[in-house]
């Protein structure tokens, strides 16, 4: 069986990518909903059913394990389909989300204030702020803001304008004296922007999704060896763009 991974475009082969190289021997299947991106500026019921959509597709397709690598999925759905619709459909599968093993990141890092920077979708649903909420023993704050444009920059290649309007928010916060020592970029699509941000900005922590979802995943397997043993181990990736397959 494989490990899948779910986003709502390109932006979680960052993720995959960084899972593979960290733990090459399992065979991955990659669902990007390249048809319906973004998803931050779409309602709640619509991005429940394009993740179910695509979860349905992992599974069967033999995945055992799921990771919405769409912070706005896990903002808006993750609870939902562990809670309520996984149980009832396939109780012996896991999915997994990237907002809880960011936080544990951040709050293990010491930062005490921390800008995220995501969709309006994630912003909104406050997830970010009711799991820190949940384990914060630091009295870590974070600050939201929302940058709707940005994924649509990236997915358009245009990297360098994304970095440039990503630089701008981080500078009005700082110029109106709101400092902080930490930045989540919270959208696996502004992972492709952190080695540029660190040099812009050296003093202050970048937490992407690429470095921390492959380590919390090989921890989450060693803990579940029931799980572990049942991933089949030929080194594959296998992609599935839904502006492409469909």
């Amino acid at each position: 069986m494989k490990i899948g991974l779910f986003d709502s475009g390109r932006g979680g082969l960052l993720i995959a990518s960084a899972v593979r190289e960290a733990i090459p021997e399992y065979d991955y299947l990659y669902y990007g909903d390249t048809k319906n991106v973004p998803y931050g500026d779409r309602s709640e019921t619509e991005i429940y059913n394009f993740t179910l959509q695509g979860v349905l597709h992992l599974f069967s397709h033999d995945c055992v394990l799921v990771i919405l690598a769409c912070n706005t999925a896990s903002a808006e759905t993750l609870r939902k389909l562990q809670d309520e619709w996984l149980p009832e459909h396939y109780p012996d599968r896991h999915i997994l989300g990237v907002i809880i093993p960011t936080i544990e990141a951040v709050l293990s890092s010491n930062c005490t204030r921390v800008l995220l920077l995501a969709t309006q979708r994630t912003v909104s649903a406050g997830k970010y702020h009711i799991e820190l909420g949940k384990r914060n023993e630091l009295h870590t704050k974070i600050v939201a803001q929302s940058a709707t444009e940005l994924v649509p920059l990236i997915e358009a290649n245009e990297l360098k304008r994304a970095t440039e309007k990503t630089a701008a928010y981080i500078s009005l916060y700082i110029t109106r004296g709101d400092l902080f020592d930490g930045v989540i970029l919270g959208c696996t699509h502004y992972s492709l922007m952190v080695d540029d941000l660190r040099v812009l900005f050296p003093s202050i922590r970048f937490f992407a999704q690429t470095e921390i979802i492959p380590d919390k995943l090989q921890s989450y397997l060693t803990k579940h060896t029931d799980l572990q043993i049942k991933l089949s181990q030929n080194g594959t990736l296998q992609t599935y763009l839904t502006d492409q397959n469909n």
